[in-house]
């Protein structure tokens, strides 16, 4: 049996390969196919495509329809989006640019009632439009919400292992485009940011963080060497990178079926 998309936070926690891949289109048909193929997971990517709340919350519901979790990568720490995004019903926050314990503590506050400030309200999707009462929300909530850190800057490779200690990020994100332009590297695969790759796997090891990346495609070196560092959830290009591959393919083999016809 497929497990509920509530279960996600757990299932990072165990280090079980969880699957996903970023939405980046603004519609709910992308994330109805892909959660219907069997993906555990898909992150809404505010934070570099064309979401408002309303586009989010359409498809928060299509990830529900479709049996998937769903969770939101926020543009910033700002308190009110991570609010929004929950109350919504993400599964969990995927935050981008957290550079130091400070960052985390105050994200970790942001997105939790017990211990944190997380403004109240059972009446949203995450609360059953006020089906849940007041604590049995309060507690649902903390236990199921994911809280995941992008190390994605060179200052917070100096943080590291200070961002790791802060109890309630459940998961770093590395962060490798960033960290490639920050660090003026070639590419992804370049030394630099390799050794930063293992800095940050090795303090999550430390810390025991679960650890979540990203690749364009599924390269099996690039996948092996991922998950010898630790990595366990993978998102997987997007659904506009998985759409372009796919019509690329269609398109190149048209043209070879049908040259010299």
């Amino acid at each position: 049996m497929r497990p509920e998309p509530v279960s996600f936070r757990r299932r990072l926690a165990a280090g079980e390969p969880l699957l996903g891949t970023f939405i980046k289109t603004p519609t709910v048909h992308t994330t109805e196919i892909i959660g219907s193929l069997g993906f555990d997971f898909v992150v809404i990517d505010q934070e570099h495509a064309p979401f408002n709340r309303v586009a989010t919350d359409l498809i928060l519901l299509a990830a529900r329809a479709a049996g998937t979790a769903a969770l939101v990568r926020v543009p910033s720490h700002a308190p009110e989006l991570l609010l929004a995004a929950l109350d919504d019903g993400a599964q969990g926050i995927v935050v981008p640019h957290v550079a130091s314990a400070d960052d985390a503590r105050a994200i970790v506050a942001a997105a939790r009632y017990r211990g944190g400030r997380r403004g109240f309200s059972n009446s949203p999707r995450a609360g059953g439009y006020g089906r849940a009462g007041v604590w049995e929300h309060v507690d649902a909530s903390d236990s199921a919400t994911a809280v995941i850190a992008m190390i994605e800057d060179p200052e917070a490779l100096d943080r590291v292992d200070e961002i790791a200690a802060v109890d309630g990020i459940d998961a770093f994100f590395i962060g490798r485009g960033d960290l490639t332009v920050a660090l003026q590297a070639d590419s992804v695969d370049a030394p630099p940011v390799r050794a930063a790759v293992e800095r940050i796997a090795s303090a999550a090891r430390a810390h025991r963080k679960p650890l979540c990346a990203h690749a364009g495609r599924l390269d099996t070196a690039e996948l092996r060497w991922l998950r010898r560092l630790g990595v366990s959830c993978f998102v997987i290009a997007s659904d506009q990178g998985l759409l372009r591959h796919a019509a690329l393919d269609v398109e190149t083999r048209f043209r070879e079926l049908t040259s010299g016809t």
